[in-house]
């Protein structure tokens, strides 16, 4: 069975396959915000999702973070560190990478497995 939450014309923001769920591409809602503001609404964003899908950040089992200028990897591990749960952390990736508005400073996707968590 397949779920999809806020389903739009292009994409999903979350897709529930089976016991696992796919997060989108997450990006800050005002794009002005310091690297600090947006990694926290990113973070609040997937965290929402997740439950709505009937997971928790626990339950994460990949991450990948995307950020146009890799300076700002210190400033973000210091919000990501602080909302991960750290008895339970995924794997993760980060990159460099160009992202669609040039005001952009994280993007972050995410897989959980529903129902995993110790």
């Amino acid at each position: 069975m397949i779920k999809r939450h806020q389903a739009g014309s292009r994409m999903s923001q979350a897709v529930v396959a089976g016991n696992m769920v796919f997060i989108s591409g997450q990006v800050a809602d005002d794009p002005r915000g310091s690297i600090l503001q947006q990694t926290g609404d990113v973070l609040a964003k997937i965290e929402r999702l997740l439950a709505q899908a009937g997971a928790t950040k626990s339950d994460l089992v990949n991450v990948g973070v995307f950020l146009p200028n890799i300076v700002d990897f210190d400033a973000m591990n210091s919000v990501y560190d602080a909302w991960i749960d750290p008895s339970n952390p995924p794997a993760r990736a980060c990159v460099e990478a160009r992202l669609a508005d040039p005001d952009l400073r994280i993007e972050i996707t995410a897989v959980a497995l529903i129902g995993t968590s110790a």
